[in-house]
């Protein structure tokens, strides 16, 4: 699918976030049987799923794709269904109903917590690092894609191209050290049980109704000042993350596979901020200077084995802007990338 000028509506989103790649297409051939998407209710798990089911129509692959969640909008379990996925209710922190899902040989875990973690930190604990265990205990025969966070990291020095995958991790705040407990998990279920898994440090996903550029455009928008001092960041395509999230099913290992999900630009907050504000037509109100260090990710490694991104920052500005100025749905959910202590 080609990269139209303008994204029309939230029915044109939805089908350009699920088109899968070439390698994406590639992987449900390579990976046959059932792909079961554990957290498929957050916002990146719907279109991921769809994405699953229109990569393995391409390949000519029969098989199922189950999205597991709670599912507290019955709307969306609908969604899913009309779509061809099948939905099971499941509360993931509930280690006998874990147990009663369906086998699957291909397994994507998305679940997790960030915001709200700060004041909750034991529920946070158990959600990212308890739950693995527990799916893993479930699925230890399969292939695991397990998403992950670039937070693990820590801050870098903008301007050395991010960091890579074999840096030491450093991670600030609760919920960073959540995150790196729950790759912990899935590296001893792989080492000990002999469970082949895929982490995905992913820094930033963005769409339309989501993400950095949307958190920016919108305060630009209600001439809100932007504060500078995390001045850099990386963002990718929602779509490209998805494709590269379903490629990684090939690569699963033991020990695991970890890879960075990133874009290929370290963008200047500053300059992102100017360029939106000339496309909105407003001003653009800046305070602060930029910090030496931000949260970035290299990216070379993903981009090498899973496909490069398809979608780059020139275009994801263009659509952004003009999304924001058409007053088009967003999701009211601000993604505090400029925490600089790891509090969400």
């Amino acid at each position: 699918m080609e990269a139209p000028a303008a994204i029309r509506d939230v029915a044109h989103l939805e089908a350009l976030l699920s088109d899968p790649s070439d390698v994406a297409i590639d992987a449900m051939r390579r990976c046959p049987g059932d792909v079961i998407v554990l957290g498929a209710a957050g916002k990146m798990g719907p279109t991921l799923a769809r994405m699953a089911r229109r990569a393995m129509d391409a390949a000519g692959a029969a098989h199922r794709v189950i999205a597991v969640s709670r599912f507290s909008s019955p709307a969306l379990q609908g969604t899913f269904e009309a779509d061809g996925i099948e939905t099971i209710r499941c509360d993931l922190l509930d280690a006998a109903a874990v147990a009663r899902l369906p086998d699957a040989p291909n397994v994507v875990y998305m679940a997790g917590r960030k915001f709200g973690s700060t004041g909750d930190e034991p529920l946070t604990w158990a959600m990212n690092t308890h739950l693995p265990s527990i799916v893993c205990e479930r699925y230890q025969h399969s292939a695991i894609v397990a998403f992950s966070t670039g937070n693990v990291y820590g801050l870098t020095p903008h301007g050395r191209g991010g960091s890579r995958e074999d840096d030491r991790p450093s991670p600030v705040g609760e919920y960073a050290m959540s995150c790196l407990g729950r790759e912990r998990m899935f590296e001893y279920f792989s080492r000990t049980r002999g469970t082949r898994a895929a982490i995905l440090r992913l820094n930033y996903a963005v769409e339309m109704r989501y993400g950095v550029l949307v958190d920016l455009a919108q305060r630009l928008a209600r001439r809100e000042a932007i504060d500078l001092t995390m001045g850099y960041c990386n963002v990718i395509w929602q779509a490209d993350a998805n494709a590269m999230a379903l490629a990684a099913l090939a690569h699963a290992a033991t020990p695991p596979l970890v890879v960075n999900i990133a874009g290929r630009e370290e963008l200047s907050v500053r300059r992102v901020c100017r360029e939106l504000a000339q496309r909105l037509g407003v001003d653009a109100s800046l305070m602060g200077d930029e910090a030496d260090d931000a949260l970035l990710s290299n990216g070379t490694r993903g981009w090498a084995l899973l496909g490069a991104p398809r979608v780059d920052a020139t275009q994801l500005l263009s659509w952004t802007a003009d999304w924001v100025r058409r007053g088009g749905e967003t999701l009211g959910k601000p993604t505090h990338f400029e925490s600089r202590a790891g509090r969400f």
